[in-house]
């Protein structure tokens, strides 16, 4: 059964950092591109970064580059966003999901991050 399960979301202050973690089961990990979205309230979901199968390609919406840093371990099954300088406008649910451009795969329960002081 394909599972990805997102964990790490939390309430941080303005400037803070949080890493999360997705997990996936249920298809074969290493033969994909991974990526994070995000949803705030009242807004649609939207890509935040994405890795290549290899990490031989990342990308990073204009919004958190700088700030965020994917990875993976395809060992694991996992990919990871690590958030620094966090910011109000940050706070949303996140998701991760299989493939580069379009998402794969139905989503996950994703994991609340709330950036406030």
């Amino acid at each position: 059964q394909l599972q990805l399960v997102e964990s790490g979301g939390g309430l941080v202050q303005p400037g803070g950092s949080l890493r999360l973690s997705c997990v996936a089961s249920g298809f074969t990990f290493s033969n994909f591109a991974m990526t994070w979205y995000r949803q705030a309230p009242g807004k649609e979901r939207e890509l935040v970064a994405g890795i290549r199968k290899d990490s031989d390609e990342i990308k990073y919406a204009d919004s958190v580059k700088g700030r965020f840093n994917i990875s993976r371990d395809n060992a694991k099954s996992a990919v990871y966003l690590t958030m620094n300088s966090l910011k109000p406008e940050d706070t949303a649910v996140y998701y991760c999901n299989a493939g580069w451009a379009i998402p794969v795969y139905y989503w996950g329960q994703g994991t609340q991050v709330t950036v406030a002081s």
